[in-house]
C-alpha cells in the first residue's frame, strides 16, 4: 500500500480536528446567511449583475494589453511610480530596493494576496526589516507563525479561546477570550506600527484604468493607515485586477462585498491617484505600483484563462463543502508546499501560476456539486476547469503553460481509473448493458453491506476515508416510480419565470445627477447609515457650528482636527473656535474628533465620498475615534454609478469611500465595532429645508 501523500496527510488531520470543524460551520452558515441578505439589496438579480460582470472580465482579459499600457500611462501620469515584475523573485528585488532606498526599517502591510503569492513577508524578514501585518487576521496568523487559512477570513480557523491565548503568549495580554478586549489590544498595538511605520504595503482590489485609480477595500481601516501614514506606499497587483472605466468599477463593487463580507459597500473605498500633493500635510510622498505578472499572460493563452476573470471575494471557499470540512491549511502540492490560494479557485489558480506537477492535485479536492459556480459573481465556471486541471497535464512544466488551447496535453488520469472510465462509457451507451449492470452492482452491494443503504469502500480506493459510497439501486429509476404528471409547457402569454433583465439605463455625463427627490433620497442615506451604525443630525447652515458645539460640548472636547477653514461651510471654523474649540489640520494621537466636508453621500448604501486635497486631511476622518462630517443634502447621489463620475474623485490624489464605523468579524464572526479607523460616525445634514 503507497504511503499517504501531504494532501492526504493534512485532509486527516483536518478532519479529525473538532475545533477546526465548529470554526468552519459557523463561518459557512453566517456567510451564507449574509451572502443572502445582501444579495437581495441588489438594483437588479444577482443573476442578471453577474452575467453583465461576466462580459466586463471576459472583455478586459481579452484586450488585457490595451487596458494595461492605458492603466500604467495614467497612474505614471498621477504621479505614481509604476514597476513591472515578470515573475516573484523580480517583484521581490524590486520592493526591496525601494526599501533599502528609503532606509526603512519599519514596514506595515494590509492583506494583500500578492505579497502571499511572492513570500514577501520572508524576503523582507530576512533583509534585515521588521514587517507587522495590519489587518487583524492577518496580525494573529502572524503571531502565531502561520499562513491565512482564507483569502477574506486570515484567521477563520481559529476559535476565540485560541486567540487568547495567542495574545496572552505574545503580547502579554491577561488571558481572555473577550472578543471586543483582544480587538482593542490589537488596536493599541498597531497603531503605534502606523505612525512609527516608513514603508507601507498594500494589495490593489482594482486598477481603474480610465485615470489610473488604485482601488483597495478595507472594513478595518488598516488598508487606509498604510496607505496615508508612512512616507512610502508600495502597492503590489497582479496584472489582472483592471477596471476599465469607472462604471465598470461600480459593477464590480455592487457584487465583491456582497460576496465576500455580506455588506453593500465595505466601510473604506480608496480611490488612490498619486502621492502627496504641494499643500497636503498627509499622504506618502511617494507612491509605487509593482505590476506582477508571475504567469498571468501564459494562463491567459491557456484552457485556464478563464480563471483570470476572478475578482478573489472568496465565495467559492465558503460555498465548496469541501473547503468547509478541511479549511485553507489543507491545501497543499504534492512535495507539501503551501498556496496562498485555496478551495475551488486555489485548486485552478495554483496549478495555473505555479505549476501543475506541485499543484494538479489540488483540483482533486471538490466534489463538482457546482456550488462554486452558482456563489461566484462573475460566473466563473470552476467545475469546468476544475476538470480541466484533474485531466489533463502540458508536456512543459512551467509555470502558466499547463494547458496550452492548442490543445497538446498529456493525461493525468491513473491507468486503471482511465480503465474503469472506458468501461463505464461502454456499458452506458447502451440501455440494455447499463441496466444489466445495474442490477448486478445492487446485487453485490447487498452482499456488501446488508444492512445499509451506504457502502464503505477501502482506503486504497481514494474515497474510503471520510466518505461513504451509496449503495447502487438493483432496478433502474423508471421500473421503481411512476412518472409523475407531465407538466403543461408555458404558453407563449405567460410570463417567464426567469429573472428580468432591465436593460441599462443611458449613461450619465460627468458629474450630471439625475432628477429624483432630495429629501427621499436623503431619508434612503440616513437609514442607511444608521444600519450601519452611523449617526445622523439634521440642521441648517446658520445654526451648524451651533449644533456642532452642542456635540463637542456633551463630550468634554476642546480639540479637534479639521479640514482647512476654505473647505469647509462657511463660518464653520470661526464659530467654532468662538465657542472655544481648538480647531487644527494636523493629527495628534490625543485628538478624539475629527471633522470633515463631504463631497456627496451615496444613498443606496449610506456612503460619505470624501477627498483628499490641499487642507482637506485625510487622517481628520481615520486617526480620531469620532468622525463628524458635514454633507449637503443636495450632494446625495442615489447610486455609486453616479457618484464615480464626479470629476473631483479623479482630481484628488487620494479619495476615500466611507461606509459606517471602521469594523471586523475576523473572531469567530463576532462582529466588533472600531478597529483602526473611528468609532463613531456622526454626519450632519445641512439644508434650507431643515427647520
Amino acid at each position: 500500500m503507497s504511503m499517504p501523500t501531504p494532501f492526504q496527510n493534512q485532509i486527516r488531520t483536518a478532519l479529525k480536528d473538532t475545533s477546526l470543524q465548529e470554526a468552519l460551520d459557523a463561518n459557512a452558515e453566517r456567510r451564507q446567511n449574509a451572502f443572502r441578505q445582501a444579495y437581495a439589496t441588489l438594483p437588479e438579480s444577482f443573476e442578471v449583475m453577474r452575467q453583465r460582470a461576466h462580459a466586463v472580465r471576459a472583455a478586459t482579459i481579452a484586450n488585457l494589453d490595451h487596458h494595461l499600457d492605458t492603466f500604467i500611462t495614467n497612474a505614471q501620469d498621477n504621479g505614481i511610480i509604476v514597476h513591472s515584475a515578470a515573475d516573484a523573485s523580480q517583484a521581490l528585488k524590486i520592493v526591496l530596493q525601494i526599501a533599502n532606498q528609503a532606509k526603512a526599517r519599519l514596514i506595515v502591510k494590509s492583506k494583500t494576496m500578492v505579497g502571499e503569492e511572492i513570500h514577501i513577508n520572508n524576503a523582507l524578514e530576512a533583509d534585515g526589516f521588521q514587517v507587522v501585518e495590519t489587518d487583524l487576521g492577518e496580525y494573529i496568523v502572524q503571531l502565531r507563525g502561520e499562513p491565512p487559512a482564507h483569502i477574506i477570513t486570515p484567521a477563520v480557523h481559529l476559535s476565540r479561546a485560541q486567540v487568547g491565548q495567542t495574545f496572552h503568549e505574545k503580547l502579554n495580554l491577561p488571558l481572555t477570550d473577550d472578543v471586543s478586549t483582544l480587538t482593542a489590544a490589537a488596536r493599541q498595538v498597531l497603531r503605534q506600527a502606523f505612525l512609527d511605520a516608513d514603508i507601507g504595503i498594500s494589495g490593489v482590489n482594482f486598477g481603474v484604468a480610465q485615470s489610473g485609480a488604485l482601488c483597495l477595500l478595507t472594513n478595518e481601516g488598516n488598508g487606509r493607515m498604510v496607505t496615508t501614514l508612512p512616507k512610502v506606499h508600495i502597492a503590489l497587483m497582479g496584472i489582472e485586477r483592471l477596471a476599465p472605466t469607472f462604471d465598470d468599477l461600480a459593477l464590480m463593487l455592487a457584487l465583491l462585498p456582497r460576496s465576500a463580507t455580506g455588506q453593500k459597500l465595505t466601510v473604506y473605498v480608496s480611490l488612490i491617484h498619486g502621492p502627496r500633493q504641494s499643500g497636503e500635510i498627509d499622504g506618502p510622498i511617494e507612491r509605487h505600483l509593482v505590476l506582477l505578472d508571475n504567469g498571468r499572460q501564459a494562463m491567459r493563452d491557456s484552457w485556464l484563462e478563464e480563471m483570470l476573470y476572478c475578482i478573489r471575494c472568496g465565495a467559492c471557499l465558503n460555498a465548496c463543502p469541501v473547503f468547509r470540512e478541511l479549511g485553507g491549511h489543507a491545501y497543499v502540492g504534492v512535495s507539501g508546499q503551501h498556496t496562498p490560494y485555496p478551495g475551488p479557485m486555489g485548486s485552478v489558480v495554483s496549478p495555473g501560476l505555479f505549476g501543475i506537477s506541485e499543484f494538479g492535485n489540488l483540483a482533486r479536492a471538490t466534489s463538482l456539486c457546482g456550488a462554486c459556480k452558482e456563489a461566484c459573481p462573475v460566473d466563473i465556471d470552476l467545475p469546468k476547469l476544475l476538470l480541466r486541471v484533474r485531466t489533463t497535464g502540458a508536456a512543459s512544466e512551467h509555470k502558466g503553460q499547463s494547458l496550452p488551447k492548442d490543445g497538446k496535453h498529456t493525461s493525468l488520469v491513473p491507468r486503471g481509473l482511465n480503465l474503469g472510465l472506458r468501461l463505464f462509457t461502454w456499458v452506458a451507451r447502451s440501455e440494455g448493458r447499463f441496466f444489466a449492470a445495474q442490477r448486478l452492482a445492487g446485487a453485490l452491494s447487498r452482499i456488501i453491506a446488508p444492512n445499509s443503504e451506504w457502502m464503505h469502500l477501502p482506503g486504497f480506493t481514494g474515497w474510503g476515508y471520510g466518505r461513504d459510497f451509496p449503495r447502487p439501486a438493483t432496478r433502474p429509476f423508471r421500473a421503481r416510480f411512476d412518472s409523475g404528471p407531465e407538466l403543461p409547457s408555458q404558453s407563449p402569454e405567460e410570463p417567464s419565470l426567469s429573472p428580468i433583465h432591465s436593460s441599462p439605463k443611458e449613461p450619465l455625463k460627468d458629474n450630471e445627477k439625475p432628477s429624483q427627490n432630495m429629501n427621499e433620497l436623503v431619508k434612503i442615506f440616513a437609514k442607511e447609515l444608521i444600519d450601519l451604525g452611523g449617526e445622523i443630525s439634521y440642521t441648517q447652515d446658520k445654526r451648524l457650528a451651533e449644533d456642532i458645539l452642542a456635540l463637542l460640548e456633551t463630550r468634554g472636547i476642546h480639540v479637534i482636527q479639521a479640514w482647512e477653514e476654505a473647505n469647509l461651510p462657511d463660518g464653520l471654523a470661526e464659530g467654532l473656535r468662538k465657542g472655544g474649540i481648538e480647531v487644527q489640520p494636523e493629527p495628534r494621537p490625543d485628538i478624539e474628533i475629527g471633522l470633515t466636508g463631504a463631497l456627496a453621500g451615496i444613498a443606496e448604501s449610506g456612503t460619505l465620498v470624501i477627498p483628499g486635497g490641499e487642507g482637506r486631511p485625510l487622517s481628520a476622518s481615520l486617526m480620531p475615534e469620532t468622525h463628524i462630517a458635514v454633507l449637503r443634502a443636495e450632494d446625495v447621489y442615489a447610486s455609486l454609478v453616479e457618484a464615480l463620475r464626479i470629476k473631483e474623485i479623479t482630481q484628488s490624489s487620494n479619495t476615500v469611500l466611507i461606509s459606517g464605523p471602521s469594523r471586523t468579524a475576523d473572531i469567530e464572526m463576532t462582529l466588533t465595532i472600531g478597529v483602526h479607523g473611528p468609532r463613531q460616525v456622526h454626519v450632519f445634514i445641512t439644508g434650507t429645508e431643515f427647520s
